[in-house]
């Protein structure tokens, strides 16, 4: 009796702490994580134009396959893809970290529109544990109507808690400029040579069927430190960048970007990259996804989402992170479309986004259950579409100097800089085309009468202030230099909270590609 007295006051507890989360987006879904979203472009024109999403799901029943045909506004069921090479194996299943992706050419005898599904399939023992894993990739040439088993990428072996086994993780594919496929994943293989777990790829010369020798990409001697769940986007230099969570090291969780020319070389894999921070030291942390769209500037914007943040960022990882520089300088929140409730890890463990033809972006990510927080079991697939502002700078990412950051759930971000009086700033370093443009400040005083002072690179600059607005607006245009440019927002007479730093007038990125 104690004992069911004290599990119901932790549910209670747990439902209670998650209680002020505010849920937005539409139940899609019962589903653990791991969304991945694709829109049909290259095959036969009746399918051209569908979206289609995959995910986990609990359970052995397979990896579910779903469509929409109105861009994520509504979906449908289509079927479970199941394990082919194990089938009638109650033991086996097709069932983590899937990803869908099209193929936009050609590569071996698989024609351009052909659909890849890679995942891991794992074998369980007689008491229902994992103790196999085997990355398996799939094809579809009829639009995702039927599937057929391509190849084993690579196999592994242990129970995920064991610390001792040889697990393989999280497959990543894509096609090269060469035609070429390259799988990216994660392995726990070489624990013998020090290393907790490592990034890795192999190539396939002949469209998946087979494939080559395994090359490290992240690699953190020690035995601690654990990259994993390399995700890789095109960005519109053609560069290859991709996003990756280091479990363990010295910031747990902590998301790093690594570039490439070709996709295959990155550099030194005993060199994490650069980390995804914004100036104020918030950092986006674990299961990160990549993509690059047309917009936010001339070179586009790298967006990344994640499960949760550190530094100081918001612990329920309810915001997506951006940078316009191709990945240069510092990184940007804006609120994700979900909103979805935290509770266990799985909550929010890779999300899909997706830019719409009506320049909207479709949002899918799991959220926790309202009366089982806890249960990853029990999480379901949420989707939402709203727009995506990538020329506000939130106030909070900015350098603070006299400055704090204080909720607010009206602020731009729910969240807002307080700046005192006196020696007081906030320093945004705003990446821009050359040419005039205008610079919007909200802010708000606190009962005593106050007003920001705007500096452009050095320069100050007088501000219309509007106090007719939702808050206050400081406005004034203001000549910027191609590149990067200091925007200090400085204190007033008296105390003052800044929401954001908006700056118009640049132009999109010609599309140099589509967002997965």
């Amino acid at each position: 009796m104690k004992r069911t007295m004290f599990a119901l006051v932790l549910a209670l507890a747990a439902m209670a702490a998650h209680a002020d989360e505010r849920v937005v987006g539409e139940r899609m879904a019962d589903g653990t994580g791991y969304a991945s979203v694709v829109r049909t472009g290259y095959g036969q024109a009746p399918d051209r134009g569908r979206l289609l999403m995959v995910f986990e799901q609990d359970g052995m029943a397979g990896v579910p396959l779903w469509e929409s045909r109105d861009e994520g506004a509504h979906w449908r069921f289509l079927m479970n893809v199941t394990d082919q090479p194990h089938a009638g194996d109650k033991q086996w299943q097709l069932r983590w970290q899937p990803h869908i992706t099209e193929l936009a050419q050609a590569t071996g005898d698989l024609p351009a529109g052909t659909l890849l599904l890679s995942a891991n399939a794992t074998r369980n023992d007689e008491h229902g544990r994992v103790y196999v894993e085997d990355l398996q990739m799939y094809v579809s040439t009829d639009g995702g109507k039927s599937w057929r088993y391509r190849s084993s990428i690579v196999q592994g072996g242990g129970r995920p808690e064991d610390k001792d086994n040889k697990g393989v993780w999280e497959p990543n594919v894509h096609r090269l400029d060469d035609g070429r496929l390259v799988a990216y994943y994660s392995s726990e293989q070489h624990k013998g040579e020090g290393y907790n777990q490592l990034l890795a790829h192999k190539v396939s010369a002949d469209g998946g069927r087979s494939w080559g020798r395994e090359v490290w990409d992240v690699a953190i001697p020690g035995g601690v430190q654990r990259p994993g769940m390399a995700i890789v986007a095109r960005l519109a230099d053609k560069r290859y960048a991709m996003t990756y969570e280091n479990i363990d090291g010295p910031r747990n969780g902590q998301v790093f970007i690594k570039f490439s020319r070709d996709g295959l070389d990155w550099g030194d894999p005993q060199r994490h990259g650069e980390p995804v921070m914004t100036l104020s030291g918030f950092w986006p942390s674990a299961c990160p996804v990549l993509q690059w769209f047309p917009q936010g500037g001339p070179e586009g914007v790298i967006v990344v989402s994640a499960q949760r943040a550190g530094g100081g960022g918001d612990e329920g990882g309810r915001s997506l992170y951006w940078n316009n520089a191709s990945g240069r300088g510092p990184w940007w929140e804006v609120r994700a479309p979900v909103q979805k409730r935290s509770g266990n890890i799985h909550a929010g463990w890779t999300q899909a986004l997706l830019a719409r033809g009506d320049g909207s972006f479709l949002h899918v990510t799991s959220s926790s259950a309202a009366d089982a927080p806890e249960q990853a079991s029990r999480n379901e697939m949420l989707s939402a579409i709203a727009p995506l502002r990538f020329d506000r700078y939130e106030a909070e990412d900015a350098e603070l100097t006299g400055a704090a950051v204080v909720p607010d759930p009206a602020a731009s971000n729910q969240r807002k800089a307080r700046l005192g009086q006196g020696e007081s700033r906030l320093r945004f370093l705003v990446h821009a085309a050359g040419g005039v443009h205008r610079l919007s400040v909200r802010f708000g005083d606190l009962g005593l009468p106050a007003a920001p002072v705007l500096m452009v690179n050095g320069a100050r600059v007088p501000a219309a202030i509007d106090k007719a607005t939702d808050g206050q607006l400081a406005t004034v245009s203001a000549s910027l230099l191609p590149g990067f440019n200091t925007i200090d927002i400085e204190g007033g007479d008296h105390v003052l909270d800044i929401d954001y730093l908006q700056v118009d007038g640049d132009a999109p990125a010609s599309p140099g590609g589509k967002g997965k």
